[in-house]
Parts: structure tokens; sequence; C-alpha cells
């Protein structure tokens, strides 16, 4: 099927709309990042850099790791942005640009979340590092497509939603199996909950008070045959769902560089995300 104007729009040079990038500036294995700033603390390890393109939040370099092609780029925060983001870096693959049209044969992409998130139970310390093994997802995303979820999520979706009470509908979805194998029992292991936004949306109380008080305290007692909700952040359900739509793999890796139980910050983030960055590309390839 032929792609109208209106659905794949692309610059006047032929770059993709929003990220503004050439098929040929984009590899098969993606590191998401939030910040801008994070792209070049990641990308400082590569061995060279080919491509460096920035537009709006998205900034993307790519080049060779390890004798490895591999693309780092930044999403800004929230799931609207991972929409955007991965909609178009699949396009770029998986789209002859030129022709308009879905190319016959796809290109699998593995795409690595290093992102930071806050813990919720006093027992994670601040500093560690955690792997999401599902991510309950607060937002609207999901909504707009038809996704089939497993087993495991429909039950964790709807005993969330039980033990919640008055909340509005939510979706869970989880990484990939090869993937999160793949990193080991390196990490901390947790159900993750993506919220749609940074205060209220995640219990936060600064001159507005969240609609429900008791937020903060429902998600922490919450456990399913012994998983709990370990994390609160913004990309992460986005991330997986997408991914799997897409025919992609997806694995998100936190630095928690808070602890809501405690009240903890991070004396140090910069140091804990760098360490969470050395981590993660020591086990990609």
């Amino acid at each position: 099927m032929h792609l109208l104007d209106s659905e794949l729009i692309l610059n006047p040079d032929g770059s993709i709309y929003h990220l503004c990038l050439q098929p040929e500036q984009v590899a098969p294995t993606i590191i998401t990042v939030g910040d801008q700033d994070r792209v070049s603390a990641v990308s400082k390890h590569f061995d060279r850099i080919d491509h460096m393109v920035s537009k709006r939040e998205f900034l993307t370099h790519t080049g060779i790791y390890n004798g490895h092609p591999i693309t780092v780029i930044s999403t800004g925060i929230g799931t609207d942005n991972i929409d955007i983001v991965f909609n178009e870096l699949d396009a770029l693959l998986n789209i002859d640009l030129i022709e308009r049209k879905v190319k016959s044969v796809l290109q699998p992409i593995r795409f690595i979340r290093i992102g930071t998130s806050g813990a919720l139970h006093s027992d994670i310390d601040v500093d560690s590092f955690l792997i999401s093994t599902e991510a309950i997802g607060l937002d609207a995303l999901l909504h707009y497509y038809e996704l089939s979820f497993s087993k495991k999520e429909e039950i964790i979706k709807n005993a969330f939603k039980t033990h919640m009470g008055n909340i509005n509908d939510v979706y869970c979805a989880a990484g990939s199996p090869e993937l999160i194998n793949k990193f080991g029992d390196e990490f901390v292991k947790g159900i993750t909950i993506t919220a749609p936004g940074f205060y209220g949306p995640q219990g936060r109380s600064l001159r507005l008070k969240p609609k429900d008080d008791s937020f903060f305290d429902k998600i922490t007692t919450f456990n399913i045959h012994n998983n709990r909700i370990t994390n609160l952040e913004m990309e992460t359900a986005g991330i997986y769902g997408m991914a799997r739509l897409l025919g992609h793999q997806a694995i998100s890796c936190n630095a928690l560089l808070a602890n809501r139980s405690n009240g903890l910050f991070s004396s140090n983030p910069k140091k804990t995300v760098d360490q969470l960055i050395e981590k993660v590309l020591g086990l990609i390839f």
C-alpha cells in the first residue's frame, strides 16, 4: 500500500518528519535516553560517531561500538514522544521512503532504554540499577493501538485495577524475554509504573494536591505472586508496547536516583547514570 503524504510525512530533504533522520543514519541497535545531555554521555564510549542529528528534543548519534553499528537517541519525556520516536525509527528501517511502501523483509530492532527512576521500597538502594520486567501504563498511548496482551499481562493489569479501586483504564506490557535473560542477574528486577506526569500522576504534592491521597500507599502495597511494583517513571510501558506492536525487542534499564519511601535522592546522580551506561554497553553485544 502506498502511504499518503499526510501519513508518512517527510522533510524537503527526504528525512523523517520529527527526527530529521535518513535511513542510513540509524542502526538496528538503538539506545533511548530521555535527556539530550545523556546522548553524548553514551556516545563518548563509541569507537566512532558517524552521524549527529538534532531537531527539537530529539538528538541522535549513530556510530560504531566494539565493531557493531549502534544509535543513541533522546526521546524527551513521556509516552507521547515514545509514539513519535518508535514509529519514525521503525519507518526509517522498514519503509521504503522513496516508494512510500512497507518493505517485504522487515528489519528487527533492539531498543535499550537507559533511564532514571524512583524506587518505591526502603529496601531498594538509591544508586542501584533495575530492569523493568513488566510496566503498568497509566497513560493512554496503548489504548490507541490493537495490541494482544499475554495472560500474565492481563492478570497483572486486572489485579492492579482491583487493588487501586478508582483508577482509569490501564494496560500492562512486558519487556522482551530475550533481552531480560541476556542481562541476567546484573540488575534488580520488578514491575514499573509508567505515569503520564511527574507530580500529581506520581503522587507528588507541591502546591497542588493529588486527587487520590492514598495513591502512593496503594502502589507500594500491591503484590501479585510475590511480584511488586518497584519504581515509577514516564516511558517504559509505552516502549514495551510499541516495540512489541512493531515486532521489535525492548528492555528498560533504570538508574534509581530516588527512594520515595524514605525520601532520599542520589548525592551524585551523574556518576550513577554514567555507571549504568557503562554496564549496559558492556552487556549489549
